[in-house]
């Protein structure tokens, strides 16, 4: 009897990963283990040892709902937005989920926390269906009762510096997160099991899992400057489990991360929300929250993104976050969670979609998963009116986004992971009222774009000596190899297809035929724009950003330089390119 420890054959192969997710007892002579992948193992034997009836692709991919509202007691932004319309709201929220049989998370802040009305609601929800959880932005009362000096303007304040756990020292968040959950533990029984905020940083969130055992955490979606709070270039939706040194930062290896997985939030409009406000200093927001008119508020909006969540392939699971804080009261979100619950409901009930709580998530997320899997979101067929489509794909190594648009397309954006890349925020405290979170860009399609030129990585040809931007129809995107998304593309240029298969570590890109094609990649930029790239050599791209270093290499494909207008130009080897985005200094 021997014990088949696997994920997926790149961690056995590549990173001797031997604490993995799926365990089968089976009888197998030695002498034929050794020589069997241990992928094809699993897809062949279900975990009781049996032969499976089902191939691995047809293993639960779940499309995973949680229904997530965050309650502060106050609002010192708007003096008509009283404690009342707060409570209210909430109120609402509860009432509404009631009705349609839809569990969720409340995620408290201290002074709601504290606040009898909220207990007594809370309380009285059922604990199978509702969870209670922390809010981890820092009011006065917090910091008060943990003995140090309150520096904001308000009672509560959302600048960086102290509004947020990034303002206090290391010692200080320890105290802070000692306060907020023994009194947690006084009003309701129990230690929260969740702890979400816009960002956290990576001492107080390995701090909450050490010694209070959460399981789930959350943080905004990307987005640049909103509020003050920059988050660019991270695992772009799903969970990830962030490195030890940075809560940004998904982890490579399970010994440096913190395994409390990280889900991004707000159900951030995969096509519109990167380019949003392209020329100004903070981004706008399209996103699944109720009370956006183009977004979580607008029924057609809402029914395509529900659709192509439900539809589009998403590897190991999709993941959304539905609900709203209660600072934009009642009025403002009523209609979009009047749009929004009955439809969740539904979907829900045609087993199309699972709700759950966020602790809930957290738990599945750490029993199926040692480390960060491979993830993707695809959109098939954008709103009415345009024809964009778009892929985002994730791994513990690196993300990607391809953006098809009027025929075309181009790599709209690619940044690399490295769990030795600190964040400031871990040991330091933030230093202004705003904060930034980033990973190594390799392509920027907004940071280095302008109105009117958007920087990209292209695909193009060269026909009689013009180059031209390869034109195609709609791609077909599958996953019928585990952790590997093939990308077909049917190319109107030339009666080719060009094929994609994306894994965890690389991309392999090819135009299979007998014929040799003349194609390439092009990267280009707006000219103002800051670019990380250092030396660029035939197979290796070395690049820097904020003193960390780090590379892109080929086994297929040739780097240059051609003109002054190309940063950086991928030429195929055998009519193929293979980019390696796991090399790690």
């Amino acid at each position: 009897m021997f014990k088949i420890i696997c994920t997926d054959a790149s961690c056995i192969k590549n990173n001797n990963q031997l604490k993995l997710k799926n365990k089968i007892n089976c009888n197998i002579p030695a002498s034929i283990l050794l020589g069997i992948c241990c992928i094809c193992l699993f897809s062949s034997f279900n975990q009781t040892g049996k032969p499976s009836t089902k191939p691995d692709k047809e293993k639960a991919q779940p499309k995973i709902v949680n229904i997530v509202n965050f309650i502060r007691l106050l609002e010192p932004r708007d003096p008509a937005i009283t404690e009342e319309v707060l409570y209210q709201t909430v109120v609402k929220q509860v009432q509404l989920m009631k009705k349609y049989k839809l569990g969720g998370t409340f995620l408290l802040q201290y002074d709601a926390l504290l606040d009898p009305r909220y207990q007594m609601l809370l309380k009285s929800l059922p604990r199978n269906t509702f969870e209670i959880g922390a809010w981890w932005e820092i009011p006065q009362p917090l910091v008060e009762k943990a003995g140090l000096k309150w520096r904001g303007r308000y009672p509560w304040d959302w600048h960086a510096d102290v509004g947020f756990s990034t303002g206090y020292t290391p010692e200080e968040r320890e105290k802070l997160a000692d306060v907020y959950m023994t009194d947690f533990k006084k009003i309701f029984g129990y230690y929260p099991k969740s702890v979400g905020c816009w960002f956290i940083d990576a001492h107080t969130l390995n701090y909450l899992y050490q010694k209070y055992k959460i399981v789930a955490s959350s943080n905004c979606k990307d987005q640049y400057g909103t509020d003050g709070y920059t988050l660019w270039g991270g695992y772009w939706n799903q969970a990830y489990y962030p490195s030890k040194i940075n809560s940004y930062m998904p982890a490579q290896n399970e010994r440096n991360q913190i395994p409390v997985p990280i889900f991004r939030m707000l159900g951030s409009d995969p096509v519109r929300q990167y380019d949003e406000g392209l020329g100004t200093d903070r981004q706008g927001v399209i996103t699944l929250e109720p009370v956006y008119k183009f977004g979580g508020g607008n029924a057609n909006w809402v029914n395509w993104y529900f659709k192509q969540f439900v539809s589009g392939n998403a590897m190991e699971y999709a993941y959304t976050q539905a609900g709203q804080e209660n600072s934009f009261t009642w009025d403002a979100m009523a209609k979009g969670f009047q749009i929004q619950l009955p439809l969740i409901a539904r979907l829900r009930d045609e087993h199309k979609i699972k709700v759950e709580t966020l602790a809930a998530s957290g738990t599945w997320f750490r029993k199926q998963y040692a480390i960060t899997p491979a993830t993707s979101v695809t959109i098939n067929q954008d709103v009415t009116g345009s024809d964009r489509k778009t892929v985002w794909f994730n791994s513990r190594f690196y993300r990607i986004n391809l953006l098809w648009e009027k025929g075309a397309l181009r790599f709209r954006d690619i940044h690399l992971f490295n769990e030795n890349f600190p964040s400031i925020y871990t040991t330091s405290k933030a230093t202004s009222n705003e904060c930034s979170f980033f990973t190594l860009p390799f392509v920027d399609g907004f940071i280095w774009s302008t109105p009117g030129v958007f920087a990209g990585l292209r695909f193009k040809a060269l026909i009689d000596g013009k180059e031209i931007l390869l034109e195609g129809k709609d791609p077909v995107v599958t996953n019928t190899i585990p952790g590997v998304l093939h990308i077909a593309w049917p190319l109107k240029s030339f009666n080719r297809t060009l094929v994609m298969d994306i894994d965890e570590r690389q991309i392999k890109m090819d135009i299979p035929g007998e014929k040799s094609i003349n194609w390439f990649l092009d990267l280009t930029t707006a000219p103002a724009a800051n670019l990380p790239f250092n030396k660029i050599s035939p197979h290796v791209v070395n690049c820097s950003f904020q003193n960390m270093s780090y590379t892109v290499t080929t086994t297929k494909g040739i780097f240059s330089t051609p003109n002054d207008s190309t940063v950086v130009r991928i030429t195929p080897e055998k009519n193929a390119v293979v980019l390696n985005f796991a090399e790690r200094n």
